[in-house]
């Protein structure tokens, strides 16, 4: 079981398969094993990484709180422990705001960020309006209903289950990420990185509005945009076919671009 130090913190990751790299990034609810239907599905054309940040599924916990301003960092240590470079980051939902800041920290690793769900915590007065009005009306829906579609739970109540069950492995909560949106980068910091930015997004997201994601795509020079039709902000979990196609789609297309340059 691999473990990598993060300022003295053991974090979690697991590595699978071989070729262009992809490290996913949880969210809230999830940890390393939320990404089974990704895993199995990547790993042959991919190296696919995990990913316990601290407080989460496997990884140290002991501490007496948290602060997602460490979350980049965990990330980064992954990322060193593999000797990883030219990787994507994908996050999920917040778990993309800690995706973007590490491949900030260390573009000579990232070669690209896909915000799953997520403005990824860019600093931008239009982008933060927009963002709170769709908070606004995704608070008032019940917290699966924000995640998942009726349909999906209805359908499929036994992986409904299995979702709500993966946030009970981990100590840290919600609330322990939110800090992470403190500072954070500017256009211009995203620009001058070198770091593709893609946004992969749900038409059917109760969380982030397709308009929402529309907006930050062009103000985000150069980046590149992905809404899957049908899907909800949990999309990598209902909807796994269309994520993981979109997920390989965006390595492939990224790293192309990249070499092109």
């Amino acid at each position: 079981m691999p473990y990598a130090d993060s300022d003295g913190t053991s974090i979690y990751y697991e590595r699978h398969g071989s070729g262009p790299a992809i490290l996913f990034v949880h969210g809230s609810g999830g940890h390393h094993a939320a990404w089974w239907q990704q895993v199995a599905a990547l790993r042959d054309e991919f190296t696919v990484v995990t990913v316990d940040l601290r407080g989460f599924g496997k990884s140290d916990s002991s501490m007496p709180e948290f602060d997602g301003q460490d979350f980049p960092g965990d990330v980064v240590a992954v990322l060193e422990a593999e000797d990883l470079t030219d990787a994507m980051l994908v996050g999920q939902s917040i778990g993309s705001v800690a995706a973007l800041r590490a491949g900030l920290l260390r573009p000579d690793r990232v070669s690209s960020v896909v915000l799953g769900h997520s403005l990824g915590g860019i600093s931008h007065p239009e982008l933060k309006e927009l963002a709170a009005a769709d908070r606004a009306e995704a608070v008032k829906l019940p917290v699966i209903d924000r995640l998942l579609t009726k349909r999906f739970q209805t359908d499929r109540a036994d992986l409904t289950f299995l979702f709500q069950q993966m946030g009970t492995f981990n100590v840290a909560k919600m609330q322990d990420l939110r800090n992470l949106d403190t500072n954070g980068p500017s256009l211009a910091q995203i620009r001058e990185s070198g770091v593709k930015v893609a946004f992969l997004a749900g038409e059917k997201d109760a969380v982030l509005s397709v308009k929402t994601v529309t907006r930050a795509h062009e103000l985000v020079e150069g980046s590149h945009l992905e809404i899957v039709p049908g899907a909800p902000h949990s999309m990598y979990w209902e909807t796994p076919e269309a994520y993981n196609a979109a997920v390989a789609r965006l390595r492939r297309t990224l790293t192309a671009t990249k070499e092109a340059a």
